[in-house]
């Protein structure tokens, strides 16, 4: 990187800190300025090959709030030492939802959030500078960000003239044409307001700053809800794609969304780099608690990710996609059979998972691993690393795939099932 793009990485990463007190991040992280082997089959440079895409997709497990200090919502997160040991052991190379808010946004405002970041970042990095780590730009905001100030940056990148506030929950989640109610706990960002174009910049920029190289969107269809034509989220994604031409690790950042559409395509342009979407495991009545991948069940992604030119360029008939285990609690007949719930056996999908035996466990990844290449080589799964439950348990209300030891007393053990699966791809 150029002095002059450490200068302006140096600047931008002294003004994140709260109330203008700089002191966080006040030297660009050592992610910024790695070397890669350009031999490397995960190697890209400001665009990426469908190829190297897939290998990235092929190794991508979710690891939430990896990069979040503390106890987090309530959570507790206290084996990072033990995550890190299994990234490495098992061949991670994209860290999904490690970093975001759902709730607690003025803890950004603390210059201690972002050191961590940037410190686990660098940890991992230290041994693998390949590796990705994906921060969210979720459908979920919170009125405590009412209390988060704006930086003066986030004003001038905007063409704005800086003002002394606070972000503003109401004004992100008004809709066009409603009278605007005000709400304790918050809602929907909409893509159409300045605040929230505001807000998901400030968050992708310091996501960026600390070596983040995604950004997870989540429910673009109700961020966007008054984008039908996706105008303005087209521009405001080209706005976060021209910072991270410059400041990005590897000059851009791959963006996703969980898109029932199949797509986010604006003139036969993708705006995302690739797709996202729960499985949708499917109940087995009549046998307890099985589940299953099927095409078509309700709004399932397989064989629906639309074709598109990419962002980096390429063409394809299917925008490659991921499929995760997704958290959204329990539904209203827990441990009961119901093919048309999205609730396998009246549980989302990973606390559906995490209540297996651990054998059936092992035996679901390899068979849903292999369900999908067979029935739609375009999708991928996203393993379970560490994920919010919803059902009964003594493991932190979190599910964690590491082998269960002294350094991880909470594992589901899964993680020697994951390197086997990986392990049979052909590089």
């Amino acid at each position: 990187m150029r002095a002059s793009c450490f200068a302006c990485a140096f600047l931008t990463l002294s003004m994140l800190s709260f109330e203008n007190a700089k002191t966080a991040l006040t030297q660009p992280a050592e992610s910024v300025k790695p070397t890669f082997d350009k031999n490397s089959p995960f190697y890209f440079d400001g665009t990426i090959s469908r190829k190297t895409l897939e290998n990235y997709l092929n190794r991508a497990i979710t690891m939430a709030y990896f990069l979040v200090p503390g106890q987090p919502e309530g959570y507790q997160f206290p084996y990072r030492d033990d995550d890190i040991r299994m990234i490495h052991n098992i061949g991670a190379k994209f860290i999904g939802r490690a970093i975001y808010r759902w709730g607690e946004e003025s803890k950004l405002g603390d210059p201690a959030f972002f050191e961590y970041a940037r410190k686990m970042v660098d940890r991992v990095h230290a041994d693998d500078p390949e590796v990705i780590f994906q921060g969210c730009l979720f459908e979920q905001v919170g009125t405590d960000v009412n209390r988060l100030k704006i930086p003066a940056w986030v004003f001038k990148d905007f063409g704005l003239p800086v003002e002394d506030r606070t972000f503003s929950c109401d004004a992100m989640v008004k809709r066009a044409g409603r009278a605007s109610r005000g709400s304790r706990r918050g809602g929907v960002p909409i893509i159409n307001n300045l605040e929230t174009r505001l807000w998901f910049y400030y968050l992708a920029v310091s996501y960026i700053n600390v070596g983040c190289e995604a950004f997870h969107l989540g429910q673009v269809g109700l961020i966007g809800a008054d984008d039908r034509d996706l105008k303005v989220y087209s521009e405001f994604l080209a706005k976060v794609r021209a910072y991270s031409k410059v400041h990005a690790r590897r000059h851009m950042v791959l963006m996703d969304g969980h898109v029932p559409t199949g797509g986010m395509v604006k003139n036969g342009l993708s705006l995302l780099d690739f797709n996202s979407f729960p499985m949708r495991i499917k109940a087995v009545p009549g046998k307890p608690h099985e589940g299953v991948l099927e095409v078509g069940h309700l709004d399932s992604i397989f064989k629906r990710s639309k074709g598109c030119i990419s962002p980096s360029g390429w063409r394809c008939d299917s925008l490659p996609y991921l499929v995760e285990f997704d958290n959204f609690g329990r539904g209203p007949n827990p441990n009961v059979a119901d093919p048309r719930s999205m609730f396998c056996w009246g549980w989302d999908e990973i606390s559906w998972f995490a209540q297996q035996p651990e054998e059936y466990r092992n035996q679901w990844l390899l068979y849903a691993y292999d369900w999908i290449k067979k029935t739609d080589p375009n999708g991928h799964l996203e393993m379970p690393g560490t994920r919010m439950i919803s059902c009964p348990n003594d493991t932190l209300r979190s599910y964690f795939a590491n082998t269960k030891s002294a350094a991880c007393p909470v594992g589901y053990s899964q993680e020697e099932t994951i390197k086997k699966i990986w392990n049979r791809q052909i590089k």
